[in-house]
């Protein structure tokens, strides 16, 4: 999530049947067909942020417990679901309206792996065994780091989080602080059209 928005900790209802529209899109390998609406993230389409960040990240572990955070209308969480049936998906975000179109596009898929919830819905104790995510880096440093604080320490270890993040926006800046303040080893794994992927490592042995 990198557009300059105001919805991201406003809750917002489901979208009725005449404000959803129909995207044809290009997801782990596959064309599929979603659903999204006005009022959550990139409601035209696969963003360029999270394009780039579904192309350069290693393939997601096979099974386990993995988390999409801000998850907007479902691409990220769609992808891991597709790629690893296996595993349990989280998707995480505060709105009803993001929460609502990524259940619906899972249910459309055939995807039964996808929990789409709000953060307290996320088990406590819960590690996860890959984090991947667009955060939102307009609602501000302060809350952004918040949210880096809360969630990146609950990769299990041995798991990577990777986050795309742009360039102009202080990529290069929250990788130092993610090393210096939570203490988790952090990597630019690739630049593309003005982002970067950043690696985030738990050391130990899962």
């Amino acid at each position: 999530m990198t557009e300059p928005t105001d919805h991201y900790f406003t809750d917002s209802p489901a979208a009725s049947d005449t404000e959803r529209r129909t995207l044809h899109t290009h997801l782990a390998g596959q064309d599929v067909t979603v659903e999204t609406a006005g009022k959550v993230f990139s409601p035209g389409g696969l963003d360029k942020a999270t394009a780039i960040l579904l192309d350069e990240v290693p393939p997601p572990p096979s099974s386990g417990d993995l988390l999409d955070l801000g998850c907007g209308w479902g691409p990220v969480a769609l992808t891991l679901a597709m790629r690893s049936p296996d595993a349990t998906v989280w998707a995480v975000d505060v709105t009803e309206r993001a929460l609502d179109l990524t259940r619906r596009n899972a249910a459309s898929l055939g995807l039964t792996n996808v929990r789409a919830v709000r953060p307290e819905g996320v088990p406590a104790d819960l590690p996860f065994a890959a984090i991947w995510s667009n955060p939102p880096i307009r609602i501000g440093k302060p809350a952004v780091h918040e949210l880096l604080r809360i969630w990146l320490p609950r990769l299990a270890k041995g798991a990577d989080a990777h986050l795309v993040i742009g360039k102009n926006l202080g990529a290069d800046g929250y990788g130092r602080w993610v090393t210096d303040e939570l203490g988790l080893p952090t990597q630019r794994v690739t630049t593309s059209k003005g982002f970067r992927v950043l690696r985030v490592s738990r050391p130990g042995a899962g």
